[in-house]
Protein backbone atom coordinates (compact mmCIF):
# COMPACT_ATOMS: atom_id res chain seq x y z
CA UNK A 1 0.00 0.00 0.00
CA UNK A 2 1.43 3.69 -0.79
CA UNK A 3 2.10 5.88 2.08
CA UNK A 4 0.60 8.93 1.79
CA UNK A 5 2.19 11.27 4.33
CA UNK A 6 0.10 13.09 7.08
CA UNK A 7 0.76 16.61 8.56
CA UNK A 8 2.55 15.04 11.21
CA UNK A 9 4.57 12.87 8.66
CA UNK A 10 5.67 15.93 6.89
CA UNK A 11 6.56 17.49 10.24
CA UNK A 12 8.75 14.96 11.43
CA UNK A 13 10.46 14.47 7.70
CA UNK A 14 10.97 18.06 7.67
CA UNK A 15 12.86 17.84 11.17
CA UNK A 16 15.14 14.67 10.60
CA UNK A 17 16.33 16.76 7.47
CA UNK A 18 16.85 19.79 9.41
CA UNK A 19 19.08 17.86 12.48
CA UNK A 20 20.70 16.57 9.87
CA UNK A 21 22.20 19.25 8.25
CA UNK A 22 22.88 20.39 11.82
CA UNK A 23 25.35 18.10 12.07
CA UNK A 24 26.96 18.70 8.68
CA UNK A 25 25.81 15.04 7.59
CA UNK A 26 24.95 14.04 4.01
CA UNK A 27 22.53 11.92 3.12
CA UNK A 28 25.24 9.30 2.15
CA UNK A 29 27.10 9.46 5.67
CA UNK A 30 24.17 9.01 7.67
CA UNK A 31 23.37 5.72 5.62
CA UNK A 32 27.12 4.39 6.06
CA UNK A 33 26.84 4.86 10.03
CA UNK A 34 23.58 3.08 9.94
CA UNK A 35 24.20 0.57 7.78
CA UNK A 36 21.31 1.74 5.59
CA UNK A 37 20.91 2.49 1.40
CA UNK A 38 20.89 6.50 0.78
CA UNK A 39 17.83 6.00 -0.58
CA UNK A 40 16.12 4.64 2.60
CA UNK A 41 17.63 7.91 4.36
CA UNK A 42 15.96 10.06 1.73
CA UNK A 43 12.87 8.21 1.59
CA UNK A 44 12.11 9.34 5.48
CA UNK A 45 13.42 12.66 5.05
CA UNK A 46 11.00 13.38 2.17
CA UNK A 47 8.23 11.38 3.38
CA UNK A 48 7.59 8.45 0.94
CA UNK A 49 7.65 6.17 3.03
CA UNK A 50 6.48 5.34 6.63
CA UNK A 51 8.42 6.34 9.85
CA UNK A 52 9.54 3.18 11.72
CA UNK A 53 9.62 4.73 15.57
CA UNK A 54 12.73 1.91 15.94
CA UNK A 55 14.72 3.57 12.83
CA UNK A 56 13.76 6.94 14.12
CA UNK A 57 15.29 6.37 17.29
CA UNK A 58 18.24 4.84 15.34
CA UNK A 59 18.51 8.55 13.41
CA UNK A 60 18.08 10.20 16.79
CA UNK A 61 20.72 8.23 18.72
CA UNK A 62 23.18 8.93 15.76
CA UNK A 63 22.68 12.49 16.21
CA UNK A 64 22.62 12.63 19.89
CA UNK A 65 19.26 13.78 19.91
CA UNK A 66 18.62 14.45 23.71
CA UNK A 67 15.60 13.76 25.57
CA UNK A 68 12.84 15.04 25.96
CA UNK A 69 12.91 15.79 21.89
CA UNK A 70 13.95 12.87 21.29
CA UNK A 71 10.85 11.72 22.80
CA UNK A 72 8.64 13.53 21.22
CA UNK A 73 9.92 13.07 17.68
CA UNK A 74 9.92 9.77 18.47
CA UNK A 75 6.32 9.44 19.58
CA UNK A 76 5.85 11.89 16.15
CA UNK A 77 6.81 8.39 14.18
CA UNK A 78 4.35 6.93 16.10
CA UNK A 79 1.36 9.48 15.57
CA UNK A 80 2.59 9.87 11.87
CA UNK A 81 2.63 5.70 11.03
CA UNK A 82 -1.20 5.41 11.90
CA UNK A 83 -3.57 4.84 9.49
CA UNK A 84 -6.03 7.32 8.63
CA UNK A 85 -9.99 6.21 7.73
CA UNK A 86 -8.62 7.03 4.00
CA UNK A 87 -6.67 3.98 3.79
CA UNK A 88 -9.54 2.29 3.61
CA UNK A 89 -9.85 3.76 -0.10
CA UNK A 90 -6.79 3.71 -1.18
CA UNK A 91 -8.30 2.39 -4.30
CA UNK A 92 -9.57 5.93 -4.77
CA UNK A 93 -7.55 8.34 -2.83
CA UNK A 94 -4.69 8.12 -4.77
CA UNK A 95 -2.40 11.20 -3.51
CA UNK A 96 -1.81 12.87 -0.03
CA UNK A 97 -4.48 15.43 -0.14
CA UNK A 98 -6.95 13.76 1.80
CA UNK A 99 -4.78 13.15 4.68
CA UNK A 100 -3.47 16.51 4.72
CA UNK A 101 -7.25 18.08 4.26
CA UNK A 102 -7.91 15.43 7.14
CA UNK A 103 -5.94 17.95 9.60
CA UNK A 104 -6.80 21.05 7.75
CA UNK A 105 -7.84 24.08 10.77
CA UNK A 106 -9.07 26.45 7.62
CA UNK A 107 -9.23 25.37 3.60
CA UNK A 108 -9.54 28.37 1.30
CA UNK A 109 -10.30 26.49 -2.20
CA UNK A 110 -11.22 28.53 -5.68
CA UNK A 111 -12.81 26.95 -8.29
CA UNK A 112 -14.06 27.73 -11.82
CA UNK A 113 -15.20 24.75 -12.80
CA UNK A 114 -17.03 22.57 -10.22
CA UNK A 115 -18.18 22.62 -6.86
CA UNK A 116 -15.71 22.16 -4.03
CA UNK A 117 -16.42 17.98 -2.76
CA UNK A 118 -16.70 18.62 0.69
CA UNK A 119 -19.81 20.46 -0.54
CA UNK A 120 -21.41 18.26 -3.55
CA UNK A 121 -24.80 16.08 -3.28
CA UNK A 122 -24.58 12.73 -4.06
CA UNK A 123 -25.88 13.27 -7.43
CA UNK A 124 -24.14 15.93 -8.48
CA UNK A 125 -21.23 13.84 -7.28
CA UNK A 126 -22.30 11.22 -9.23
CA UNK A 127 -22.43 13.06 -12.68
CA UNK A 128 -19.39 14.79 -11.99
CA UNK A 129 -17.50 11.23 -10.86
CA UNK A 130 -19.37 9.40 -14.30
CA UNK A 131 -17.86 12.01 -16.37
CA UNK A 132 -14.80 13.12 -15.59
CA UNK A 133 -13.14 9.53 -14.57
CA UNK A 134 -14.13 7.59 -17.38
CA UNK A 135 -14.84 4.73 -14.69
CA UNK A 136 -15.53 1.21 -16.50
CA UNK A 137 -18.54 -0.30 -14.14
CA UNK A 138 -20.85 0.64 -11.56
CA UNK A 139 -19.89 -0.57 -9.15
CA UNK A 140 -16.15 1.75 -9.13
CA UNK A 141 -18.31 4.62 -9.13
CA UNK A 142 -20.34 3.47 -5.85
CA UNK A 143 -17.21 2.97 -5.14
CA UNK A 144 -15.93 6.44 -5.08
CA UNK A 145 -19.58 7.88 -4.03
CA UNK A 146 -18.37 6.09 -0.73
CA UNK A 147 -15.51 7.75 -0.55
CA UNK A 148 -16.62 11.16 -1.04
CA UNK A 149 -19.03 10.76 1.57
CA UNK A 150 -16.77 9.69 4.46
CA UNK A 151 -14.47 12.25 3.30
CA UNK A 152 -17.67 14.78 3.73
CA UNK A 153 -17.62 13.71 7.12
CA UNK A 154 -15.66 16.19 7.84
CA UNK A 155 -17.25 18.84 8.29
CA UNK A 156 -19.47 17.24 10.68
CA UNK A 157 -17.28 16.95 13.27
CA UNK A 158 -17.20 19.71 16.48
CA UNK A 159 -13.15 20.61 15.26
CA UNK A 160 -14.88 21.18 11.50
CA UNK A 161 -12.53 23.57 9.55
CA UNK A 162 -12.83 26.67 8.90
CA UNK A 163 -13.91 26.52 5.00
CA UNK A 164 -13.86 29.50 2.71
CA UNK A 165 -15.05 28.56 -0.75
CA UNK A 166 -15.04 31.04 -3.93
CA UNK A 167 -16.79 30.01 -7.08
CA UNK A 168 -16.90 31.12 -10.49
CA UNK A 169 -20.30 32.33 -11.55
CA UNK A 170 -20.26 29.98 -14.60
CA UNK A 171 -20.40 26.68 -11.77
CA UNK A 172 -23.65 27.87 -11.21
CA UNK A 173 -25.28 27.75 -14.57
CA UNK A 174 -23.53 24.51 -15.90
CA UNK A 175 -26.44 22.10 -15.48
CA UNK A 176 -24.08 19.10 -14.11
CA UNK A 177 -26.73 15.86 -13.80
CA UNK A 178 -29.78 17.84 -15.50
CA UNK A 179 -31.68 20.74 -13.77
CA UNK A 180 -33.04 18.51 -11.17
CA UNK A 181 -29.61 17.68 -9.79
CA UNK A 182 -28.37 21.35 -10.13
CA UNK A 183 -31.45 22.91 -8.47
CA UNK A 184 -30.59 20.14 -5.46
CA UNK A 185 -27.11 21.06 -5.27
CA UNK A 186 -27.55 24.86 -5.42
CA UNK A 187 -30.10 24.30 -2.57
CA UNK A 188 -27.59 22.59 -0.05
CA UNK A 189 -24.94 25.17 -1.29
CA UNK A 190 -27.29 27.66 -0.02
CA UNK A 191 -27.97 25.46 3.88
CA UNK A 192 -24.36 24.68 3.87
CA UNK A 193 -23.19 28.46 3.72
CA UNK A 194 -25.74 28.98 7.01
CA UNK A 195 -22.91 27.13 9.02
CA UNK A 196 -20.77 29.39 11.24
CA UNK A 197 -17.69 27.72 9.45
CA UNK A 198 -18.53 27.89 6.30
CA UNK A 199 -17.79 31.04 4.35
CA UNK A 200 -19.34 30.93 0.23
CA UNK A 201 -18.95 34.02 -2.23
CA UNK A 202 -19.59 33.61 -5.66
CA UNK A 203 -17.08 35.46 -8.54
CA UNK A 204 -19.69 37.06 -10.77
CA UNK A 205 -19.00 37.60 -14.43
CA UNK A 206 -18.77 41.08 -14.23
CA UNK A 207 -15.39 40.70 -12.64
CA UNK A 208 -13.97 40.21 -16.03
CA UNK A 209 -9.83 39.58 -16.14
CA UNK A 210 -9.17 38.21 -12.79
CA UNK A 211 -6.92 36.66 -10.48
CA UNK A 212 -8.00 32.88 -10.70
CA UNK A 213 -8.02 32.27 -14.56
CA UNK A 214 -5.11 29.92 -14.52
CA UNK A 215 -7.15 27.34 -12.43
CA UNK A 216 -8.08 25.64 -9.44
CA UNK A 217 -6.62 25.78 -6.28
CA UNK A 218 -6.85 25.07 -2.95
CA UNK A 219 -4.91 26.16 0.49
CA UNK A 220 -4.86 24.86 3.89
CA UNK A 221 -3.71 25.86 7.18
CA UNK A 222 -2.93 23.79 9.76
CA UNK A 223 -3.61 24.59 13.94
CA UNK A 224 0.06 23.98 14.68
CA UNK A 225 2.20 26.86 13.93
CA UNK A 226 5.08 24.64 12.59
CA UNK A 227 2.90 22.88 9.94
CA UNK A 228 3.46 25.73 7.29
CA UNK A 229 0.17 26.02 4.64
CA UNK A 230 0.47 24.08 1.51
CA UNK A 231 -1.47 24.77 -1.73
CA UNK A 232 -2.27 22.34 -3.77
CA UNK A 233 -3.10 22.02 -7.34
CA UNK A 234 -5.12 19.36 -8.69
CA UNK A 235 -4.33 18.22 -12.73
CA UNK A 236 -5.27 15.59 -14.80
CA UNK A 237 -1.78 14.79 -15.28
CA UNK A 238 -1.41 14.78 -11.34
CA UNK A 239 -0.96 16.40 -7.99
CA UNK A 240 1.12 19.66 -6.87
CA UNK A 241 1.70 20.28 -3.71
CA UNK A 242 3.48 23.94 -2.99
CA UNK A 243 4.99 24.07 0.41
CA UNK A 244 7.69 27.06 0.45
CA UNK A 245 6.50 30.48 1.98
CA UNK A 246 7.13 32.36 -1.31
CA UNK A 247 4.52 29.74 -3.34
CA UNK A 248 1.92 29.22 -0.43
CA UNK A 249 2.11 33.55 -0.28
CA UNK A 250 1.20 33.74 -3.56
CA UNK A 251 -1.62 31.94 -3.74
CA UNK A 252 -2.82 33.39 -0.78
CA UNK A 253 -2.58 36.66 -2.70
CA UNK A 254 -3.90 35.14 -5.73
CA UNK A 255 -6.93 33.92 -3.69
CA UNK A 256 -6.83 37.32 -1.61
CA UNK A 257 -7.48 39.27 -5.04
CA UNK A 258 -10.17 36.39 -6.07
CA UNK A 259 -12.15 37.30 -2.84
CA UNK A 260 -11.74 40.79 -3.35
CA UNK A 261 -13.47 40.76 -6.95
CA UNK A 262 -16.29 38.25 -5.35
CA UNK A 263 -19.71 38.96 -4.41
CA UNK A 264 -20.44 39.19 -0.36
CA UNK A 265 -21.29 36.37 1.62
CA UNK A 266 -25.23 37.80 1.70
CA UNK A 267 -24.89 38.80 -2.07
CA UNK A 268 -23.45 35.28 -3.12
CA UNK A 269 -26.50 33.85 -1.00
CA UNK A 270 -29.07 35.54 -3.11
CA UNK A 271 -27.46 34.95 -6.36
CA UNK A 272 -27.30 31.05 -5.45
CA UNK A 273 -31.10 31.31 -4.74
CA UNK A 274 -31.89 32.79 -8.28
CA UNK A 275 -29.71 30.31 -9.62
CA UNK A 276 -31.92 27.85 -7.91
CA UNK A 277 -34.92 29.38 -9.47
CA UNK A 278 -34.20 28.97 -12.80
Amino acid sequence: MTYRPTVRGRRLARELRRLREEQRLTLQDVADRLGWSRATVSRLETGQTRPKPGDVADILDLYGVPSPQRDALIALAKQAGQRGWWTAYADVFTGSYVALEDEASRIRSWDSQLIHGLLQTEDYARAVITAGRMLPSQADIDRRIAARKARQALLDRPNAPQLHIALDEAVLHRPIGGPQVMRAQLRKLLELAERPNITLQILPFTAGAHAGLDGRFTILSFPDPDDPDIAYVEGTMGDVYLESTVETEQHGSRFDQIIKASLSPEESAHLLGEAAKE
